[in-house]
């Protein structure tokens, strides 16, 4: 399945996703930058409130590349426990990472959102939106985030990825809508035929617009 563009994408996953229609609780969080057009069309389909959700890669000291945790939108924090442990990174490091993340979150929130409130997401139905998955792990860094935040549901959609990571966050979320499973498959935009970089007055002309 090729996608003409986003808009398109986030229409046909809409229609996977009515069902929430029906609930006054539902609020969809779309990852920048290429996931607001997709959840902007999920959020008008459905009559939900549209935000964004932003996930930072905590970099293990000594090898960056390395995710020993992510810091999201919120304030919240996941560690990867597995990694801290085996590379024995003190309380120390892991906070000064934190904190350096934390500055370049907080620049990239008041650039996207503004003055607007972070949701409250206890006791909501969170949909996840990006406009596809490679590896998944920045949607994974994101579920795991929104678990610490008590969801009555976690719901997570995407256009297009490869069937190991979208079976992945089958295993993480209460349900996962990926309509796109192709193979080989090895950059997102390949499945797209339009595929244009987003800017940050992008981000915010969307959640404007969904505002209103």
């Amino acid at each position: 399945m090729i996608f003409d563009d986003r808009k398109q994408a986030g229409q046909m996953l809409a229609e996977k996703l009515l069902k929430f229609r029906e609930h006054d609780n539902v609020i969809v969080l779309a990852l920048p930058r290429g996931g607001l057009p997709v959840g902007y069309e999920i959020a008008q389909a459905i009559d939900a409130k549209l935000d964004v959700f932003l996930v930072r890669k905590l970099g293990a000291p000594m090898q960056p590349e390395l995710a020993m945790g992510a810091i999201s939108s919120g304030g919240i924090t996941a560690m990867n426990d597995d990694v801290v442990k085996t590379l024995h990174i003190s309380r120390e490091k892991i906070d000064s990472v934190i904190e350096d993340e934390k500055k370049e979150l907080k620049r990239r929130e008041q650039a996207y959102r503004g003055e607007r409130p972070f949701p409250a997401l206890s006791g909501s139905i969170v949909i996840l939106v990006d406009d596809g998955i490679a590896t998944g792990a920045t949607m994974k860094a994101a579920v795991k985030a929104v678990q610490t935040k008590n969801p009555e549901k976690l719901v997570a959609a995407v256009p297009t990825g490869p069937k190991p990571s979208c079976e992945a966050l089958q295993d993480m979320t209460d349900e996962t809508v990926c309509l796109s499973t192709p193979e080989p498959f090895q950059a997102i935009g390949q499945w797209y035929r339009e595929f244009s970089q987003l800017s940050d007055d992008d981000v915010r002309d969307y959640l404007d617009r969904s505002e209103q």
